[in-house]
């Protein structure tokens, strides 16, 4: 029997070994992709917030609005003095009958029925028309753009947001004075991004689009899938380090932010990772002394070993592979996965 569980016991030890190198899941941190304070461009009072804490925005929804009657005021008489085609009509009118009258002395002086001077009259009068249409169509076009401007100033006077996402804080209410101080605090929740420290140890063995498996320390969180897209290229002297940051998918803001999480790059060590802490207690136990005692019991015997088997057992100390195989125990228990079963009993 000694024979056999020192022939066991070496094809087990790297099995234990192997339990005990797997890739350990890297602790890091979960955080919005960006986060603005959002005040007014012009200086005024708040006639109404439209969000608050904790509520969900989207890109270019109004947040807040300040009081513009005079900018609404300023809209309405630009658009009024845009819209006018009393002049415009008049300058056309004007310029169509002064090219026919010329037309008309061009004719007569041709047939020498008038004199050079009433020709020369007929063609001031349509070359001051034809000025005076012009004149007429740059004012309007003058008027449009000072509706423009009107009703730019009073865009200003709405708040939007600038991205999608949710809203930290909120700073100001209605009748304060929108003046040096944000209105309200944005965060952009997709994507999210992870931020790891690594060991300088790990460098080459993160590239930009490497895949991650991301788990956050929340009760029943689902695992997602991320990806890096930036590695830092100047080391941490101090701590030997490195930063990586990953970005992670959250199109319909279900994961949060500000929580601390796990990632294991590269498919192969999420797998391994994943079957380790998540497979039964039944799937996952090594072959233990008992098991390899089993094992011996149901292997045919030689004739010495026979009897061998049938001498009386004398007390004494346990044999070194008897020993051994209770390192094997602990050391397997001990593995990443297993922590809770490592300090269980002989």
């Amino acid at each position: 029997m000694k024979f056999r569980a020192n022939y066991l016991l070496p094809l087990l030890l790297p099995l234990a070994l192997e339990a005990g190198a797997q890739a350990q899941p890297i602790g890091c941190l979960v955080e919005p992709n960006e986060v603005i304070e959002v005040g007014s461009p012009v200086i005024g009072l708040l006639e109404r917030v439209f969000v608050d804490r904790g509520d969900l925005v989207r890109e270019g929804q109004v947040l807040a609005q300040l009081q513009a009657e005079v900018e609404r005021s300023a809209v309405s008489v630009a658009q009024t003095r845009a819209q006018r085609d009393a002049e415009l009509d008049s300058a056309v009118s004007a310029h169509e009958f002064a090219r026919r009258k010329q037309a008309r002395t061009e004719s007569l002086y041709q047939a020498n029925f008038i004199s050079s001077q009433v020709r020369d009259e007929a063609r001031t009068e349509a070359d001051l028309a034809a000025l005076k249409l012009k004149q007429a169509q740059e004012q309007r076009k003058q008027a449009q753009r000072e509706l423009d401007f009107a009703r730019s100033q009073l865009a200003q006077r709405t708040i939007r947001s600038p991205l999608s996402g949710v809203v930290v804080e909120r700073y100001m209410a209605r009748g304060e004075r929108a003046e040096e101080r944000p209105i309200l605090r944005l965060a952009s929740l997709d994507p999210l991004k992870v931020e790891v420290v690594m060991p300088v140890t790990e460098f080459e063995k993160v590239r930009v689009g490497t895949p991650a498996s991301v788990e956050l320390q929340l009760p029943s969180a689902p695992q997602r899938t991320a990806k890096v897209t930036h590695v830092d290229r100047v080391m941490d002297a101090a701590s030997n380090t490195f930063r990586v940051r990953l970005a992670l998918p959250n199109p319909k803001f279900d994961l949060p932010a500000g929580v601390h999480c796990k990632v294991a790059f590269g498919a192969q060590a999420n797998e391994s990772t994943s079957k380790l802490r998540r497979a039964p207690l039944a799937a996952i136990k090594p072959a233990s002394s008992s098991f390899v005692s089993t094992l011996v019991s149901k292997t045919p015997a030689s004739g010495s070993e026979k009897a061998s088997q049938n001498t009386p057992k004398q007390a004494g100390p346990r044999p070194a592979t008897f020993k051994l195989s209770r390192s094997l125990d602990r050391a397997w228990f001990s593995a990443p996965g297993h922590t809770n079963l490592a300090t269980r009993g002989d």
